[in-house]
């Protein structure tokens, strides 16, 4: 009689990797409904609410982009593939960051310019997050 070990490896990001992705879409996503809310009632507030959830999808991205890479380094599958999750983080903290310094003006002077760099950031950030949940964003073949 042979005695097998049938393991099961996890596919998926780490706990904490999943946190940080997962809060990024509702934070830009947040923001986004922020700048909608202030282009229609020109309350300043929702400038203001806006600005301080980008900052915090910034920070939530942050994390997700650095475990991205980490994940990314210490995979055996290292092809151009799975670099599109990271580079999807990357470029979503990007934009976040101009929409950040477009949000620190004015608040009149930040519209429409920051309402549609929110729309954009929201959508990359849920794309990142569906990629990294995907098997492809966990570090499995394509």
């Amino acid at each position: 009689m042979t005695a097998t070990d049938d393991r099961t490896y996890r596919s998926g990001p780490n706990p904490f990797h999943a946190v940080m992705l997962a809060g990024t879409v509702p934070l830009f996503l947040g923001a986004t409904l922020c700048d909608y809310a202030y282009s229609t009632s020109y309350h300043i507030q929702w400038a203001t609410f806006a600005s301080w959830l980008n900052v915090g999808g910034l920070v939530f991205a942050g994390f997700a982009l650095l475990c991205a890479l980490i994940g990314f380094f210490r995979s055996s599958h290292r092809g151009v593939v799975n670099m599109i999750y990271p580079a999807l983080l990357l470029l979503t903290w990007v934009l976040g960051f101009v929409n950040s310094l477009v949000h620190a003006r004015d608040a009149w002077a930040m519209m429409p310019a920051g309402f549609a760099l929110s729309i954009v950031v929201a959508l990359l950030a849920g794309t990142a997050a569906w990629v990294g949940f995907s098997r492809l964003g966990a570090g499995g073949k394509p």
